[in-house]
């Protein structure tokens, strides 16, 4: 005879799991309204960013604290903004003003920009809604001690080659990688998505001055800086990218900047598509 005691047990296991699918199914709900409410334009790029799939293998809810390293534009900030809800946070933290001039051709006023970027952060989240999100702005250099083990989750969208580009020079990446383990809670997560060199070139590495990097070596790196790997997905995988010695990320779409006069050149790269992408889940050592 099963004891009333382990049937209470079972219940509530069957029952934690039921609310534990009800949940996902809301999340993924309110992830897909985040994803279409955006314009025709706006998700123009969706079919090669797979924006629902990657902040799924991100385990990224509503309501979570989240910090998104160089927002740029807001590509991904006009989602997370939405996603997350009047419960959540979002940070941007962009990069430490003394790296936007080891740039080269790196203007005064380009660089006036990008530092202006940093604080203009909260605004561009509410021009994207105005749902009540706590936004916040700073760089990797200048966070606030009081979110210090607060995030839940941050995320590293193309933000790392230029971080690993500067590191013997300045010590980008590693200041990053620092600043991102003090806000992480114990059980927090990184994301990353970044244009993947060739395995070909694994020996030599790429310091991310083309854009790309080498997985094995982004491993290492967070695995040097305090982290654990948690999974690897091919969701942002494009075999069709195979760059050369001196190929950047930028000849491909969106930029297509090595073929603005050579209308053949332009449609060869647009058929190859966004490029090849590792996308890697890690968590905070302890």
């Amino acid at each position: 005879m099963v004891k009333k005691t382990t049937w209470i047990l079972v219940l509530g296991l069957l029952a934690a799991g039921s609310l534990q699918a009800a949940d996902n199914a809301d999340n993924e709900a309110a992830l897909r309204q985040a994803i279409e409410s955006r314009t025709a334009e706006e998700r123009t790029r969706d079919s090669a960013r797979h924006p629902a799939e990657t902040l799924a293998f991100f385990q990224v809810a509503p309501g979570m604290t989240v910090a998104e390293a160089l927002p740029g534009g807001g590509w991904y900030t006009h989602i997370l903004a939405n996603y997350l809800g009047p419960k959540g946070s979002l940070y941007g933290i962009n990069y430490a003003d003394r790296m936007w001039s080891l740039f080269p051709n790196a203007t005064d006023e380009w660089i006036a920009g990008r530092k202006e970027a940093t604080g203009n952060f909260p605004g561009m989240v509410k021009g994207f809604t105005d749902n009540g999100i706590k936004a916040r702005g700073f760089t990797f250099s200048t966070v606030p001690a009081d979110i210090a083990g607060t995030v839940d989750r941050v995320l590293m969208i193309r933000a790392l080659h230029n971080l690993n580009r500067f590191e013997d020079q300045a010590g980008t990446r590693s200041q990053a990688l620092a600043s991102i383990r003090n806000i992480l809670k114990p059980d927090g997560l990184v994301g990353v998505v970044q244009h993947r060199s060739p395995v070909a070139e694994a020996a030599s590495g790429s310091d991310g001055s083309r854009g790309y990097l080498v997985e094995a070596e982004v491993i290492q790196m967070f695995e040097e800086a305090g982290f654990e790997l948690v999974a690897t997905s091919d969701i942002n995988a494009n075999p069709l990218d195979q760059p050369g010695p001196e190929d950047t990320v930028w000849r491909l779409p969106p930029s297509l900047r090595t073929s603005s006069d050579d209308p053949e050149l332009r449609a060869k790269m647009q058929a190859i598509g966004e490029s090849d992408r590792m996308t890697l889940l890690f968590r905070k050592a302890p």
